[in-house]
């Protein structure tokens, strides 16, 4: 069967989606082409739409062979056998990005005039495009929403060849295509009118969503959004640095939530941008941090100086608390996790609690892990056998009140289906649980 044209197409392709209708979704149209079919998927499902621009990085001197892409938000995904086999270095990679990441805010610039893109972290992101052919593009865009914090990734297009849709729903949590082919040929050899759409109509068909989608009182975002209250994005004097931070604070918050990661790109994290923003609909403040510029975390050797961030994350903690004016908790990955239990183990710290996703609380010492008083939660995969094992020995040393929790079928990314949600929903109880200051006296409770 061949569609008319692309906003028939979309038609068509909105019923097969019927079942998001009324959830938190919002559609994304792949430019240009998908644009048109994706509008008419939004306004069928009544979801927000945007537009999502994804540029291709390319091997210099063979740009068809791509090791990577790139999205909004600072977002890279990167293809580490592309890499090696090309022989690429850091400095090769970075030109190439600079180029193609000038070219996608020049794209975004022309398309939005102006408006702020739609919030994904927590959501349905649904990816739209007129087709696939070798599904390039299309696995690189779901690649790129999922590196910005959707909860799920649905990919939704007219038409595709078989054997790309297998390999799009390693990709992707859902593949819709009314139309499976095992021959494609074309992807305009199934439309009877499949003439070019232009950047003027991508353009139009935004600001002509935007006007229809109903706003939140008193400019407020959707719920799902990661901004859920007011935010900025700030820089917070500490230990030597500025560190760039993102704070939200949704209205009567009763707590802050500081995030510690042992990598230069903490506030850029897709799982903590995921987790805050679970934290935010609980109504708790969150406060993304980099705890090490980007220069810094090329050396190996910041990465685990476990007191070098521990102080910047003090020092942070002192600056939101006197922001802000509420208590602060903690929430570590990686050897932030380490960082996080030193930093609370201070004198006078206050740290209402702790939650450690996947950390290395083995990296702090046996001093501040005897000494600490916070209640802490640390949560590991159960798949994640070795960090596991190095949980419980510093577990052992925890004198306060502390739990570890295993999570069934977790890796240490937690990639799987479902496991990131299990973590933002542990995290959300244990703080909302903890609110109240921890005293010298709380007794040592362990579970797992």
């Amino acid at each position: 069967m061949r569609y008319d044209d692309r906003r028939a197409a979309g038609r068509l392709l909105a019923e097969a989606l019927e079942e998001w209708r009324g959830q938190d979704v919002v559609v994304l149209g792949l430019p240009r082409g998908g644009m048109p079919v994706a509008a008419e998927v939004a306004r069928h499902l009544g979801a927000p739409l945007d537009v999502l621009v994804v540029r291709k990085l390319g091997v210099p001197q063979q740009p068809e062979w791509g090791f990577g892409a790139i999205g909004e938000h600072g977002v890279r995904v990167l293809n580490q056998d592309v890499i090696s086999e090309a022989g690429l270095d850091s400095v090769e990679q970075d030109s190439v990005e600079r180029v193609e990441r000038a070219e996608l805010d020049r794209r975004l610039h022309e398309y939005r005039q102006g408006r702020a893109a739609l919030p994904v972290a927590g959501r349905v992101a649904v990816v739209v495009d007129d087709g696939v052919a070798t599904g390039a593009t299309a696995e690189a865009a779901c690649r790129v929403v999922r590196g910005q914090g959707a909860a799920r990734v649905v990919l939704a297009v007219p038409v595709g060849p078989t054997h790309s849709m297998a390999r799009l729903r390693r990709a992707a949590d859902e593949v819709v295509c009314p139309q499976p082919l095992r021959a494609l040929g074309s992807v305009g050899a199934w439309y009877r009118n499949f003439a070019q759409t232009s950047d003027a109509e991508v353009t139009y068909l935004l600001a002509e969503a935007a006007r229809a989608t109903p706003r939140s009182p008193a400019g407020q975002s959707p719920e799902g959004a990661l901004s859920s209250g007011p935010s900025r994005d700030v820089l917070i004097p500490a230990a030597g640095a500025r560190l760039g931070a993102h704070l939200v604070v949704p209205d009567g918050a009763p707590a802050a939530v500081a995030f510690a990661h042992g990598s230069g790109s903490g506030r850029h994290s897709p799982r903590n941008r995921y987790v805050a923003s679970a934290l935010n609909r609980a109504g708790l403040a969150t406060l993304l941090l980099d705890l090490l510029s980007d220069d810094e975390a090329h050396d190996r050797h910041n990465v685990f100086d476990i007191f070098l961030l521990a102080r910047r994350l003090h020092a942070a903690s002192l600056w939101l608390r006197g922001e802000t004016g509420l208590p602060v908790a903690y929430f570590g990955a990686s050897t932030g996790a380490a960082a996080a239990l030193e930093a609370a183990a201070l004198s006078g710290s206050g740290i209402r609690s702790v939650v450690s996703r996947g950390g290395r609380p083995d990296l702090a010492t046996p001093a501040a892990l005897t000494r600490l008083r916070a209640p802490t939660l640390l949560i590991v995969g159960s798949r994640d056998t070795q960090v596991l094992s190095l949980n419980r020995l510093a577990a052992d040393r925890m004198h306060c009140e502390h739990r570890i929790a295993v999570v069934p079928g977790a890796t240490h990314l937690f990639e799987e289906h479902g496991t990131l949600t299990t973590v933002a929903e542990l995290a959300r109880d244990w703080f909302t649980a903890h609110l109240d200051r921890p005293t010298a006296g709380t007794s040592p409770r362990r579970s797992q």
